[in-house]
């Protein structure tokens, strides 16, 4: 049977010397002999012992965990299997949150392509709004779900009155869509906030402002509760909601 010193066993599994004698230490890869002159013998067994732990420790489990793992009496290899789960779902959320952070910044740079002058201020803005945008997002999914039969409703009650005279499914679609209406436009300004760009407060506009304010699909022209700047101002989601 081949018999490998601790440099071998180091080459024939890709890691240093110092390693397999840390392993040694730790009580994980007990060396099977020693020589006459005290070298550390390690056998076939050890070296497939050795390449377990090495494929443990490349997929991130720890030192501990390995110990504990490989100290079990009983065959190991169901152990294994559950461990290796677990850790694959720890790497699959942490390249989850990995790609959260480069979507955001690539959000912040695709921004500060647009800015021709930005400060701290301006980034943490962009951040703040990048970091809320899925719930911003979502917000505006709703508004457009619940505006889709509200548009048909009311082109169809419109073509009927035109076709026929019949005009009462007009005005019962007008008295029960106004107060929907400003149900739901509370709905939304009760979650979004705005970012003023001159002194980089988030506020919430009061609601007669917000519903007639000038707008874009990201902006909103309001007058800034904290410093009484009035422009365009950034929406977002309020965290607090």
């Amino acid at each position: 049977m081949s018999k490998y010193t601790t440099g071998e066993i180091a080459r024939l599994c890709g890691v240093s010397v110092r390693t397999v004698q840390y392993y040694d230490t730790r009580g994980i890869l007990t060396p099977s002999e020693l020589s006459e002159g005290g070298r550390r013998l390690y056998s076939e067994d050890n070296l497939k012992r050795m390449k377990i732990i090495c494929f443990l420790r490349d997929v991130g489990i720890s030192i501990n965990s390995i110990g504990e793992l490989l100290s079990e009496d009983n065959n190991p290899g169901s152990v294994i299997s559950a461990l290796l789960e677990q850790q694959e779902h720890l790497l699959r959320k942490e390249i989850s949150e990995k790609q959260a952070n480069l979507d955001m910044l690539d959000g912040i740079k695709r921004e500060l392509k647009d800015m021709e002058n930005f400060s701290v201020e301006s980034i943490g803005d962009i951040a703040y709004v990048m970091e809320n945008k899925t719930k911003m997002n979502q917000l505006h999914a709703i508004l457009l779900i619940t505006g889709i039969p509200i548009g048909v409703t009311q082109w169809t009650s419109i073509i009927l009155w035109i076709a026929t005279g019949i005009w009462q499914p007009f005005a019962l679609f007008v008295l029960i869509v106004i107060p929907y209406a400003f149900w739901l436009s509370n709905y939304y300004f009760k979650r979004a906030a705005y970012i003023c760009p001159q002194c980089h407060e988030i506020f919430k506009p009061g609601f007669k402002e917000a519903f007639f304010a000038k707008h874009t699909p990201m902006l909103k022209k309001l007058t800034c509760t904290c410093c009484g700047h009035k422009g365009f101002c950034v929406e977002t989601y309020r965290k607090d909601e």
